[in-house]
Order: C-alpha cells, then structure tokens, then sequence
C-alpha cells in the first residue's frame, strides 16, 4: 500500500490529520471496488500537506433491512468519537464532510503490514498468543478440522471491549489493521449502534472473563460523559433512543463486570474477512 504523506507545515503549524480531513482539497484516486459500499481512495491537500483516506459518501450506502437508510456515515464517525472519549486510540482519524460526491465519513489510510490478529488454524494447533474462538471444517475431501483464532494482543482486546460498548454487528477478521509501528486499527463501523442487540464478532475469545480496574474506570467515565456535552454531540449523529441504549449497554457492562457472553442466535459474522 502507498504511504501517506506527511510534510513539515510551516504557515499553519497547528494542523493535525482531522483538520486537513476535513477541510482538505479532496482528489479521488479511484474507486475501492471490494468494498460493500460504494467507497473511494482519496488524497485530502490543505497547504504543503496531504493525507491519504477512504472517503465513503452517504449516496453510496447500500441499504440494509435493519439498519435505517443513510446513516452508516454517522454511526462511523460516532463510533470515532466514542473510542477517543474513552482514550483508546484504535479508529484512525474519522470526520464527516462534503466531499465530490456529497456528504460521507472520511478516515486516515494506515499503512498495513502482514501481521494478522484473527487466523485460521489446524484443530488443536493455536499457536501462543491466540484464543479459539469457533471450530469449523474445510471444504477438503476429506474434510480437515479447523480452529479459528484471534490473538490476545491488549489492543485486540481493547477492541473487542469497545465493540460491546457499540454493539458492533460486524466485526470480521479483515477489520482489524497492523499499522507499520505495530499499532492495532479497527475499522469498518457503520453497522454500530443500534438500540437492538447485534453483537456480532470474532472477538469472543474473553466471553465471561473479569473486566481489569482499569476498564472499569474508563467505562466509568463513559457513562458519565453521555450524561453531559458529549452526549449531545452524539445525539447529532444517533438517535436518542440509540443513545439511550448505548448508555444502558454501558451500564450493564459496569454493573456485570465482566465481558459479555453470546447473547444473539448468529454471534459471529460471515464471512470472517
């Protein structure tokens, strides 16, 4: 993949990436064509510098029955706000803007390398570092026992945690990056947020496992924080209802302590990339 690029700014020296997301000239590249939804590479040019971003416009959604028509750009860059609120730098740089085909969710282009957090591996062959999590069989005659698994990197599980906070109905494997340094990105959080229970993930490796002192605390604060400004900043971009059951999925994490098991009858999604 092209790296994006960065330059010294000299007349505005404040800019960061979301700014010049979103006030950026924007220039598509091209279209991303294995994407569900209509979805754009894109070069966003404000001064000296340009950033390189998904640009995913609300025309372009395609509907689904059971999430409202055009609203995955927001439930984007909700998801956004919500992981930077709770200091867990996971969702690259998320903003919404109008762009050349109208309105849409713009994120920063990371740089991947070949790491993978979720695998697929010979039934009782999980190498350390790995948590099965469903048991499956190839489409080999004869057919061979397989284990998929995720790894128990602490930002995989920061992941899987935010992803019960935004009741995320698909989180397949290929939604989770390895930046050059090493970083874990989630992306991909358009069906996110809705007051019904869809937690579908292939995160379910900590089911039932006790939540650290830490994690409480931050979700602590979430909960606090939907009570105040952030809240109505949210309420821009959900429902009210939707928020009202964001804030009660919080809660009950609170109050339960631990991660949460299953709950829904297909818990992980498909295709798993």
């Amino acid at each position: 993949m092209t790296r994006p690029i960065f330059k010294t700014l000299t007349k505005q020296p404040h800019l960061d990436v979301g700014a010049i997301l979103k006030s950026g000239e924007l220039t598509i590249l091209g279209q991303i064509r294995a994407a569900s939804n209509v979805s754009f590479l894109c070069d966003a040019t404000l001064f000296d510098t340009t950033i390189r971003c998904i640009y995913k416009p609300v025309r372009g959604e395609r509907p689904l029955w059971d999430f409202p028509d055009g609203t995955l750009a927001s439930r984007e860059y909700a998801s956004y706000l919500i992981a930077e609120e709770c200091g867990w730098h996971l969702v690259p740089t998320t903003v919404l803007r109008d762009g050349p085909v109208g309105t849409g969710m713009l994120q920063e282009w990371i740089e991947t390398t070949d790491r993978e957090f979720v695998g697929v591996f010979p039934l009782g062959e999980v190498p350390p570092g790995f948590r099965g999590v469903l048991r499956a069989q190839s489409d080999d005659d004869p057919p061979q026992e397989l284990e998929v698994a995720h790894s128990t990197d602490p930002s995989v599980r920061t992941t899987a945690l935010l992803d019960v906070v935004l009741n995320n109905a698909d989180r397949k494997g290929g939604h989770l990056l390895c930046g050059d340094s090493g970083q874990v990105y989630a992306i991909d959080h358009g069906i996110c947020l809705h007051s019904e229970n869809k937690l579908r993930t292939v995160l379910w490796g900590w089911a039932g496992e006790q939540l650290t002192a830490e994690e409480l605390d931050t979700l602590e604060k979430l909960s606090k924080a939907f009570a105040g400004s952030f809240g109505d900043t949210l309420r821009e971009h959900i429902t009210g209802t939707e928020l009202s059951a964001l804030r009660a999925r919080t809660e009950r994490v609170l109050a339960e302590g631990h991660f949460p098991y299953p709950a829904v009858p297909n818990p992980i999604p498909w295709p798993l990339w």
